[in-house]
């Protein structure tokens, strides 16, 4: 027998007496089988926030159903449940019945959003095909039929005149009208309530009622439509400008208004100071009266000035809504539950986006489609966040996370510096580590407390006292803002910066230190040009884990600056431009807020997986950015000579 034939032989004997564990196989399955598993739910995860994420701007198409006992609901199905539900006639034999969430909008008509369907109920289930969605600045979506669009052609003030003057001036407009399209006629508008009717002459010279003006109506649904796609766009575009007068120059009007009297207040606490100090003959004391006077004539000029600016803008924002609202819809309800068909006349204004669900060819659909995803983009929020954009809690997100990770880095490559090239090995370095390692294990929660006593509270309190007098008791630094939030995250994150930075330090070879010193080199030539350089691709991973972390955190920017909804951006073109005392929005608080504290949780559902995948979209976006900047760095330092 050859040497290579009885070690086989012998390899024979030792497998057949050996244990499986031996040899380590069954480990090797079982960690491999975990892997699978771990990397089977995120997937999964993954999958579910991209399917629903995705699916949600879809337009889906308008059924109608009607019921054996004469109920209708139209409107789009959200979602099918089977129910078991007991008949008293079978005992408690169990029937399954398959019940559809329908979503029939036209909350303030009904007071309801959503209405449960028993299928099995259903006696007659179509999709009619002028049905019509609405989506609407407030009260949510609106389904119905177009009847008719109204264009209000004249005003008829009734104000400090007598009804029959008014019913004189309202039956000569009627007469006088003539149509500016084929087939529209005359029509009277009456105010009932806030809201307005579409009625006949006979109806306005009723006692009692209050006539708006004579409009032009084109009837038929055609038409409506048509009328309504040639006048929207319109009618979006004054506002737009609308709000621009609202919040750009009325913004800063006001601020021109409130730096103004927050140099009259710095005047008048420097001669309270000065008179509590010197007596009253000093020369300071007068220079510091003649400022004050200065100071309160400049504040009553500027208070003027800003009165007539305001005056205009309002005068500006009227002529746009009273021209605006002169365009109306006239749609009739398919009869939500029991209740008979209704005409509303809605305001073109307060359309958002309107579509006939079922006469959408598939190029319209996507039309629809990426058209709420640049809503969702770039637009604020509405309806309690349930509807509209997020741009502000995304710009918020990206921001925070930016100054987070500009403080954090810094001072987490430094602090590991000093422990691993500097400090002394001992039981205070040890300590210290220890300490690092336990803070990575505390609860987010915790640091928001502390952000929120010793940032705002103190920090930002002292801040206001030396530099904002002027503005107390009204914080300026000594509250939530962008700016305590970062620190307070940087904080967070903070450890596990330090530890990846000194794994990547640890990592760097003794043997390139040596050679550095034999070359002449000091200690912090050595650790600028060789091993920082070696270091960073193990610094930037660092600085990618805290910032996948800081973006996704929550708990701490409820205490210290995240609010549900922030007028102003922390960051825009007004001077000094970047504002830290500013509160913002946040992706992941805006999430929570939806799911949680929404009045329409239905309605917002979807909108918590939209934004949930914005969130991982976001922080996959910043982590891709870093990675990139560390593929360059590692190539750029493997081809450098030291």
């Amino acid at each position: 027998m050859s040497a290579s034939e009885g070690l086989a032989q012998r390899r024979r004997q030792i497998g057949r007496h050996a244990s499986l564990f031996a040899g380590g196989e069954p480990m090797v399955w079982l960690t491999g089988g975990a892997l699978v598993v771990s990397v089977a739910m995120i997937l999964g995860l993954l999958l579910l926030v991209l399917w629903f994420g995705l699916s949600t701007f879809w337009p889906q198409p308008v059924e109608r159903l009607v019921t054996r006992d004469g109920r209708v609901f139209m409107g789009e199905i959200t979602r099918r449940e089977t129910a078991r539900l007991t008949s008293e006639r079978e005992g408690d034999a169990a029937a399954r019945h398959e019940r559809a969430l329908v979503r029939t909008g036209n909350f303030r008509l009904t007071q309801r959003h959503f209405h449960w369907v028993d299928l099995a109920e259903v006696e007659r289930r179509d999709r009619p095909e002028w049905a019509l969605v609405l989506e609407r600045l407030e009260w949510g979506r609106f389904y119905g039929f177009p009847e008719a669009f109204v264009r209000l052609v004249a005003y008829v003030p009734t104000s400090g005149r007598a009804p029959a003057e008014v019913l004189a001036e309202l039956r000569r407009r009627v007469a006088d009208f003539q149509p500016s399209q084929p087939g529209a006629k005359a029509g009277v508008v009456l105010a009932q309530g806030e809201r307005w009717r579409l009625a006949t002459l006979q109806e306005a010279e009723a006692p009692g009622a209050r006539v708006v003006g004579v409009a032009e109506v084109l009837e038929g649904p055609a038409a409506t439509w048509e009328a309504y796609l040639a006048t929207h766009e319109n009618v979006r575009a004054r506002c737009r400008e609308r709000r621009r007068l609202e919040r750009v120059d009325t913004g800063r009007i006001n601020r021109r208004q409130e730096e103004a009297r927050l140099r009259l207040r710095e005047h008048e606490l420097a001669v309270e100071r000065l008179r509590g100090a010197v007596p009253a003959g000093d020369p300071r004391l007068a220079a510091a009266e003649d400022a004050l006077r200065e100071a309160r004539a400049a504040f009553e000029r500027v208070q003027g000035e800003t009165e007539a600016a305001f005056a205009e803008v309002r005068t500006r924002i009227q002529h746009l809504r009273r021209e605006n609202d002169r365009f109306r819809l006239l749609l009739r309800t398919a009869g939500e539950d029991r209740a008979p068909p209704q005409l509303a006349l809605l305001r073109v204004a307060d359309v958002v986006r309107a579509y006939p669900a079922n006469r959408l060819s598939l190029g319209q659909r996507l039309g629809v489609y990426f058209s709420r995803w640049g809503e969702f983009l770039t637009d604020e929020p509405r309806e309690a966040n349930s509807e509209g954009g997020v741009y502000p809690a995304l710009f918020g997100t990206v921001l925070m996370t930016l100054i987070m990770s500009v403080v954090v880095v810094p001072f987490g490559v430094l602090a590991a510096l000093y422990m691993r090239e500097y400090a002394r090995k001992g039981l205070l370095l040890s300590a210290v580590r220890i300490a690092v390692n336990n803070l990575a294990g505390v609860p987010s929660i915790v640091f928001g407390v502390f952000g929120l006593g010793f940032f705002c509270y103190a920090v930002g309190s002292t801040v206001d006292q030396l530099f904002f007098a002027a503005s107390l008791p009204n914080p300026t630094f000594g509250k939530g803002g962008i700016l305590w939030a970062s620190l307070t995250l940087a904080l967070l994150t903070l450890p596990v910066v330090i530890v990846a930075t000194e794994e990547a330090l640890s990592a760097v070879p003794g043997s390139l230190r040596q050679a550095s010193y034999a070359c002449g080199a000091t200690k912090w030539q050595t650790i600028r040009r060789v091993v920082l350089p070696q270091a960073m691709p193990g610094i930037i991973t660092g600085a990618i884990l805290a910032m996948a972390r800081g973006a996704g955190e929550v708990a701490p920017l409820m205490l210290v600056g995240a609010v549900k909804l922030a007028p102003e951006l922390p960051l825009d073109g007004e001077f000094p431009f970047f504002h830290p005392q500013r509160s913002f929005m946040h992706l992941g608080f805006h999430i929570y807020d939806v799911g949680f504290q929404s009045q329409n949780s239905e309605a917002a559902k979807p909108m918590v997986f939209t934004t949930t995948l914005l969130l991982i979209a976001t922080v996959a976006a910043l982590n891709l950015c870093a990675i990139a900047l560390r593929s360059r760095l590692q190539k750029r330092f493997k081809s450098s000579k030291f």
